[in-house]
């Protein structure tokens, strides 16, 4: 992969502010893209659209609230017409939710996480898909977490919405394959966000069993998983498609070391 594999490309980064999503949108601007960032905290993504700024890259930022149909219809149009295209989206934004075991969990925060998640996943694609295919095909990469192969206690909806994210996936890769437009899930292990310090103070018997469960012995750098998605998204993995790429050190091998 050259560090000009994106140059001309328009992207699209959701959960642009902070994490994973800063950190892709800044691997995808040090390669030639023009970034779209969005996030749903305003200040964090035009903080991140300052720093590709400021490495010379190009960018653009904007609030944008994933789970609301309107507000990512109007985001897609506002990329076709300043842009004119939609080479790659990652669909990263998301949420842990609350920790409560299944019969105690709060309907409401289950259907936050659901729309968060999930919904707005299947919202990114179903408006992103005609323009990335009206510009003659792209690649797009939907952020889901090991917990999409797992079933971490306390955390049902945000369980449910990641194994949804993996099926959603697959089911559009098969619709899309045929007309160049790859998509795959990225499934990042324990990562240190912002996001993941939260969910820790919550659920802290799960922030445990996973930092001694990982056999690299760390968690993960933001960096190293963005760098996965923007592998994703690039011509290097051309025949990639429905695929679910872990990057978690090791933490769903399974079995014990001697």
């Amino acid at each position: 992969m050259s560090n000009d594999e994106f140059n001309g490309k328009v992207v699209l980064v959701t959960g642009a502010g902070s994490g994973i999503g800063r950190e892709a949108a800044l691997a995808f601007a040090a390669r030639g893209a023009l970034v779209h960032g969005v996030d749903l905290n305003e200040q964090a993504v035009i903080e991140t659209r300052a720093l590709i700024t400021k490495l010379g890259g190009k960018a653009e930022a904007m609030r944008v609230d994933v789970s609301a149909e309107r507000e990512v219809a109007a985001l897609i149009e506002h990329i076709a017409a300043r842009s004119g295209r939609l080479d790659v989206a990652f669909n990263n934004a998301g949420i842990t939710g609350q920790a409560h075991r299944l019969e105690d969990y709060p309907t409401a925060d289950f259907d936050k996480v659901i729309a968060v998640n999930l919904r707005s996943v299947f919202l990114g694609m179903k408006y992103q898909l005609p323009l990335i295919k009206k510009g003659g095909g792209g690649a797009i990469v939907n952020t889901a977490s090991v917990a999409a192969l797992t079933g971490p206690g306390g955390m049902s909806a945000y369980a449910a919405s990641k194994h949804g994210v993996h099926g959603l996936t697959r089911v559009a890769a098969m619709e899309n394959a045929a007309h160049r437009v790859r998509i795959n899930a990225l499934a990042p292990g324990w990562t240190e966000t912002p996001m993941v310090q939260v969910a820790s103070a919550q659920n802290p018997g799960f922030a445990k069993l996973a930092t001694t469960a990982i056999p690299a012995k760390r968690g993960g750098q933001p960096s190293e998983i963005a760098a996965a998605a923007v592998w994703l998204a690039s011509d290097a993995a051309s025949y990639v498609m429905g695929q679910m790429l872990v990057v978690d050190g090791g933490m769903t091998i399974g079995g014990f070391e001697l």
